[in-house]
């Protein structure tokens, strides 16, 4: 079932504010200013897919995006390659 464009909006919001407020900072700038730049354009499925990474813990996201740490089968790879890459230019600027 599809969410209208309320559901969707607030919807937005929540991930947005869930985002800066992880409990570490590093995982505050990261995700907080990735939802900043994604959040807007995202689809319901886009939302689905960062929605369940931000339920992992913020230890285990942080080694994956730094590469300290393989990601695990069940996480989605591509979207925390994506993190990796913003994450890489964000600190070249």
């Amino acid at each position: 079932m599809s969410e209208n464009k309320t559901e969707i909006k607030n919807r937005k919001k929540r991930m947005s504010y869930r985002a800066w407020h992880r409990g570490t900072q590093e995982m505050d700038l990261i995700l907080g200013n990735f939802a900043n730049e994604n959040l807007p354009s995202y689809n319901e499925a886009e939302l689905d897919r960062f929605e369940k990474l931000m339920n992992e813990h913020d230890v285990d996201l942080l080694k994956w995006i730094m590469g300290q740490e393989p990601v695990p089968d069940d996480v989605d790879l591509e979207l925390v390659e994506i993190l990796r890459k913003t994450q890489i230019e964000r600190t070249k600027a």
